[in-house]
């Protein structure tokens, strides 16, 4: 008996299909995810004594934490030189002196930080400067 082989196929695996789920699921996940860049500064305020003023929607407010640095209406500044404040408080401001400049500085910011605020509110001319604080608890 003479028995002759058969040519087998080879088997092959298909891997497109496998390609194209991990592709969709890529851009699943890169549709759906969403990025925030937060530069909120954590701060402590100093506390004291005293009415609470109030505050109209127009104006400056210069966050500083307790390392000094800077943040200008929610946008944190690249660097804590004078020049940099200026330029900043400048942009903001539009040309109107008259807006109320608030200082909000943390409870163990260096003092040298908050005198540079009210240094460059100074010299740009803004008259009506007020500094945060909390009540004691």
């Amino acid at each position: 008996m003479k028995f002759k082989r058969q040519d087998r196929e080879e088997l092959q695996l298909n891997l497109t299909p496998l390609i194209d789920v991990v592709f969709l699921l890529l851009i699943f996940f890169m549709v759906s995810t969403t990025f925030t860049k937060e530069n909120h500064l954590a701060i402590s305020l100093p506390e004291a004594d005293g009415e609470v003023s109030e505050t109209t929607d127009k104006s400056i407010e210069v966050v500083i934490d307790k390392s000094g640095a800077y943040s200008i209406n929610g946008q944190a500044l690249i660097n804590n030189q004078i020049a940099t404040i200026k330029s900043a408080l400048e942009k903001i401001s539009n040309g109107k002196r008259d807006l109320p400049f608030v200082i909000t500085a943390d409870a163990n910011t260096p003092h040298q930080a908050v005198v540079r605020a009210m240094d460059a509110a100074g010299q740009l001319g803004f008259a009506h400067l007020s500094i945060t604080s909390k009540k004691p608890e």
